[in-house]
């Protein structure tokens, strides 16, 4: 007679696991020089992890903050940025539901992006604050980068308007320029050359129409009131370690309000427009990037978008993954298709991460997020990082 043992069944309800998709985290090197420093260990995810129900349940904290600078390894400043440069946007999807109207809107708003990448950003992937700050330093009294400042911008690590430019790009974008003329251009590049670490540039370097002409390019800006003794370079709070260009104004870069509104009057002395009114020894004027205004607007309400996300959480943290896909919308989770074969899942199209933000990637604003101290990652122990807000 043969037995058949069966074991008691747990009442205890276990649930699917599988494999969260915030194993797919690890940033890729989008460049092609490999960094001859020392390398550095990509962190180990697990990668099987129960899925939470829902926002009411608290994730397990280990204690370990995770930092995205593990994923990561290169070797200087201009690597940093060149990766953020090209990792901003997602690449249009096949089914993208979006005519060919709006997908040409999106690919030429996507191009426009000045090359300005965020110090919080940087900071987000790298080892050391102090570091990246020294360099930067270095590199702009060489003429390599340009630190930017863009004013009411916010402040501290949080600010959107502190941040870094590669010359090289800056001025590619005064050559590829349609309406200047190359006297004017080889001018401006010439100044930009003349003072690589100054705030301002005088306004007798250039003639009036010089002026206008740079200035509704948005090469140009007009700088602030100050007393003959102060200058953005000896600003509180401005860093020690750099002398700081400031770039843009409270209105976008270009535009008639950053030169001063109608006919650019009032927003300096006597009240006439910028081709008329005389030029003191006195009259500054700041470097500018074109697009810095559409730019600083587009993370300024990504960043808040994001945290909104997290905010709407009872404990106001979620899983990586959860976090994710709450970003994309729901579009690509999974190829839903009917029995014909028809697409039935959310076209990226109708996402607010394609209608508001033309494709901006979740792993480059969760970087900035990181970066500017507004949300911060741990190990749960459980389903892998989870992202809580830090105020």
């Amino acid at each position: 007679m043969s037995l058949q043992a069966t074991p008691a069944r747990s009442s205890r309800i276990t649930k699917t696991r599988r494999t969260s998709a915030s194993a797919a985290l690890g940033l890729k090197r989008a460049l092609s020089s490999p960094s001859s420093a020392r390398p550095r260990k990509r962190l180990s995810l697990p990668s099987e992890k129960s899925v939470p129900c829902n926002d009411d349940d608290q994730l397990d904290d280990t204690g370990v903050i995770a930092s995205l600078a593990t994923d990561l390894n290169f070797r200087d400043v201009p690597q940093y940025m060149e990766y953020i440069r090209n990792n901003m946007f997602s690449d249009m999807p096949e089914k993208a539901g979006m005519n060919s109207t709006r997908i040409a809107q999106v690919l030429n708003y996507q191009r426009r992006m000045p090359p300005f990448v965020t110090i919080s950003h940087v900071d987000a992937l790298s080892t050391s604050s102090t570091k990246v700050e020294r360099e930067i330093a270095e590199l702009a009294q060489a003429g390599i980068v340009r630190r930017v400042t863009i004013p009411n911008r916010g402040v501290g690590a949080a600010a959107v308007g502190d941040g870094v430019a590669l010359v090289r790009e800056w001025q590619s974008l005064a050559h590829a320029h349609g309406v200047l003329s190359d006297h004017l251009k080889n001018k401006y590049i010439a100044l930009m050359d003349t003072n690589p670490t100054s705030s301002t540039i005088p306004g007798i370097a250039l003639t009036p129409p010089e002026i206008s002409a740079l200035s509704a390019a948005g090469f140009l800006t007009s700088s602030p009131a100050t007393n003959n003794h102060s200058s953005f370079f000896a600003a509180p709070g401005a860093s020690s370690l750099t002398s700081i260009s400031t770039s843009g104004s409270r209105h976008a870069a270009g535009s008639l309000n950053a030169v001063g509104g109608i006919s650019g009057t009032h927003h300096m002395h006597g009240g006439t427009s910028l081709s008329s009114r005389p030029i003191t020894s006195t009259t500054s004027f700041n470097f500018s990037l074109p697009n810095t205004g559409t730019y600083t607007k587009l993370l300024s309400e990504a960043r808040t978008h994001f945290s909104n996300i997290l905010k709407k959480t009872k404990f106001k943290e979620a899983p990586l993954d959860m976090l994710h896909e709450r970003w994309d919308g729901g579009a690509g989770a999974t190829d839903r298709t009917s029995a014909r074969g028809d697409f039935k899942g959310v076209l990226p199209g109708r996402t607010k991460k394609w209608k508001q933000f033309y494709g901006m990637r979740f792993e480059w604003i969760l970087e900035e997020c990181v970066g500017a101290g507004l949300v911060e990652l741990f190990e749960t122990g459980s389903v892998g990082r989870g992202v809580r807000l830090t105020t």
